[in-house]
This record gives structure tokens, sequence and C-alpha cells, in this order.
């Protein structure tokens, strides 16, 4: 396979090193620091994992190595959706292994927590890690998102470890995942098993942190990412003068993404989740706001800007919470199939108008059919709405053009408006990490 310049590039960069990681590992000392806590709910916590909960915080530090030698063999699997720099973990993991013995070995269990269960590896060497250093995605032993919740899967897991002989397992995963790797950490000390688990934070969301961990790896890779893509679309906005982008970011229910995005492209207006809950606006509040921008821009003559919408937006306005927490109620059980059943829209929607209370009904006559119909017909497996599914950026854009037409026709309007419609996720997931993302990892 041909190389382009840029792989050869990536390829030849060397990650730098804090000092003492440079020093080798003879020169690496423990200290060990206070006993450990949860920042909430500490007694039910304490219940649920007696054996690893309340451990003292463990820093490296330079001095002299006092372990004991002995053979290592990790086992580390990547779970949960891509970030850059998840290559870079494993092969950081491979050379640590490698420069204190060259007898150590690091196995990739592929497909995520499944492949654990399912004992489906592979043994790292040098020609596949380097194969692999300074890239993006996951593509190296895959991912996925199979959970590891089960005693029976937690067994499968103990007998998989003692056929190769781990000393560790590695989960490098989100929120979700290092849940999986709490938990069979616990499953591991409770049958002296001899196995360390060790959770290693991911996600480009920016919101799986603490005062130990001030980024997780991927975020930065990211938002400089859709950034630069959000910059090429605000000097295409200001080229062409006649569109208003609504561009939707991904990040789940956090706005960290957009936040940091808009700090690095500075678009006409950013809509913040956090800021939205922590004031209790409608959803015709918000569209007003937006609004207000477009009117005074339009008024001047500017009839075209640059929105960002976080991915959760909606989870963020009581009212839509409430509208959603009654509509999962409205099909729970039997009353999906008789919803499904009905012959048009007209018919589901005299269903819905019955089912619904007078306040959510009003919030949900004003949005746009598109919407109305996501609502009721993109379930998960529970029967519940997929929130991450509503397009958020055309919901709002549908909002603001209703108001301002209601201004126009009070004559406070008169500009135009036209406006074009962006879901920045997949994009900024396996891009080439970064140097910092790069060194990080």
């Amino acid at each position: 396979m041909n190389l382009s310049p840029l792989q050869k590039a990536r390829y030849e960069y060397v990650p730098k090193l804090p000092g003492m990681l440079r020093a080798g590992i003879s020169e690496i000392s423990v200290k060990v620091g206070e006993a450990t806590a949860s920042v909430a709910d500490q007694d039910k916590i304490k219940a649920l994992f007696p054996n690893t909960y309340g451990k003292n915080e463990i820093t490296f530090v330079k001095g002299s190595n006092t372990s004991a030698a002995k053979k290592q063999v990790v086992g580390v699997i990547l779970s949960g959706g891509q970030a850059p720099g998840g290559h870079n973990v494993i092969c950081g993991l491979y050379d640590a292994l490698k420069a204190t013995d060259k007898g150590n070995v690091l196995l990739g269990f592929k497909g995520g927590p499944s492949g654990l269960i399912d004992n489906d590896y592979v043994e790292f060497d040098d020609a596949m890690i380097d194969a692999y250093r300074n890239t993006g995605g996951f593509d190296i032993i895959g991912s996925g998102r199979t959970k590891l919740e089960k005693e029976e899967q937690f067994a499968v897991v103990t007998e998989v470890a003692k056929k190769h002989g781990l000393t560790a397992i590695v989960i490098i995963g989100g929120d979700d995942s290092n849940t999986n790797a709490a938990v069979l950490a616990e499953y591991m000390a409770a049958n002296n098993t001899g196995v360390q688990v060790i959770g290693c934070p991911k996600t480009i969301d920016g919101d799986l942190k603490n005062e130990d961990i001030e980024a997780s790896f991927g975020f930065d890779t990211a938002t400089k990412t859709y950034s630069e893509l959000i910059g090429n679309i605000e000097r295409d906005a200001n080229s062409a003068k006649k569109y208003w982008h609504f561009i939707k970011v991904m990040g789940r229910s956090a706005s960290h993404v957009a936040l940091e995005c808009a700090l690095e492209t500075q678009p006409n207006i950013c809509l913040i989740g956090e800021e939205v809950a922590a004031k209790k606006m409608s959803l015709s509040q918000i569209a007003s706001q937006i609004a207000d921008s477009v009117e005074k821009r339009g008024n001047a003559g500017n009839n075209f800007g640059v929105a960002i919408i976080p991915e959760g937006i909606v989870e963020f306005v009581p009212e839509f919470s409430k509208l959603i927490a009654e509509i999962n109620e409205l099909l729970a059980g039997a009353n999906t199939e008789k919803f499904n059943s009905l012959p048009d829209w007209d018919a589901k929607y005299e269903f819905i108008e019955k089912g619904l209370t007078k306040e959510s009904m009003a919030v949900f006559a004003i949005l746009p059919q598109l919407i109305q119909q996501q609502l009721f017909l993109e379930r998960d497996p529970h029967g519940n709405v997929q929130v991450s599914l509503i397009e958020s950026e055309k919901l709002l854009s549908a909002l603001v053009k209703d108001e301002l037409e209601k201004r126009k026709a009070a004559g406070t309007y008169k500009g135009k408006f036209g406006a074009l419609h962006h879901f920045f996720g997949y994009e900024g997931r396996c891009a080439f990490p970064s140097n910092f993302d790069a060194d990080y990892c």
C-alpha cells in the first residue's frame, strides 16, 4: 500500500513525553495519597463496591522503582465511540511494556468487551503497532458497546484471563465503559483473581473529567476538526451573503464541544444547553433569542450568519423534557401497537391530542410536522423517544422562520431568511489526532 505524505508525516511524528517518563521505568516511583471517595452517594457506592471503594490515590513521581519484576500479560479493549488518539494509548502501553521487559505481552481483544467474552484477540508486535502510531480511528482492533454487567459474563472473562495469564485488563472508553471497568474490577477483587482492571477515560464530548483529568482524549482533535469546517462555512456565508447556517455538533447531553467550537470560530450564535436549563428557557424563548440576532443583522442588510447548536439541546428545555416523558408514558405497553395501527397521521395526531396534557400539547403543536413524526416514529428498543435523533437544528430554524414571519407582518423585520442545516459528528471522531492528543495518549 502506498502511503500519502500526510500518513508518512504522522507515522514519523514522535510524541513528546513528560520528563519523568523519558527517564525510563527504573526511575518511576509510586506515591500513595489520601483515600478516595465518590463525589456523591458515598454510602450507596461503597455498598455496591465493597472491595474497590475508598482505595488510596496513587500518583507517579520521579524516584526509584521498587516494584518486584514479573512478566506482565496485559489485555486491552477499545469500547464505545471512536476518539482520536485511541491508537496511541495502545502504542504507549505496548512501548512501556516492552521497555520494561521484552517478554511482556500485550493482547488486543477485538470488537470491544465482546472480544473479552469470545476470546477473540490478537497479540501485538512491532510491525502492527508501528502501522497505527499517531493515526485516528479504532480500527486496530475495533470497538463495541457490549455491557459487562452479568455474573456469567464476569465468570467467562475471568476464565479468558486465566487462560492467557493476564495480569491486567485495560478498558479504553467513556462513562458506560468505565462503569463496565469498575464493575469488572469489583468482581476480580472479590474473587481474588489477581487481575488489575484499569479504565482509561475517552470521549470527544469533553464531559468525562475531574480534578486529575482536565480533558478526555479526542476532545482537542474533534473540536479542531469541527472548527475548521465551521470556519469554512463562515467564510462561505460571508461570501454568498444569503444563508443562515444552523450547525449541530456532537456532544450528547453536554455542550462542551459547542462551546469550544464557538471559542475557536466566533459564530453569530452559540446555544449552551446548560444555560438553557439554568434559565428554564422554552423553545419559543430560544427561537425568539435567535430571531433577535437574525432580525438585527437582516435589518442592517446582512441576511446570513452561523448558529452552533449542541446535539442534546432539547433535553435541557424543561417543557420539552416533560413532553418526551408524556410521550413515553403515552406509548407504554400495548399502546405502541395501537398507535402504529392507526391509518394515517391525522388519526395519530388525534390520538396524541387526547393523550397529552394541555401544556405538553401546546408545545407539540408548535413543532414542525417532521419533528412531530420523529418523536413518535423513532423509538429505542425500550420504546422511548431517541432524543439524539431529533434534528434540533431543523426544529430551531423552523421555529425561527415562523417567528420572523410574525415580525415581518408586524413591520419590524425587513430582511430575508434562508436556512441551511449541518450536523458535524462522525467527521471528527476518527481524524488524525492533533499533536496534543498524540502526546497525551
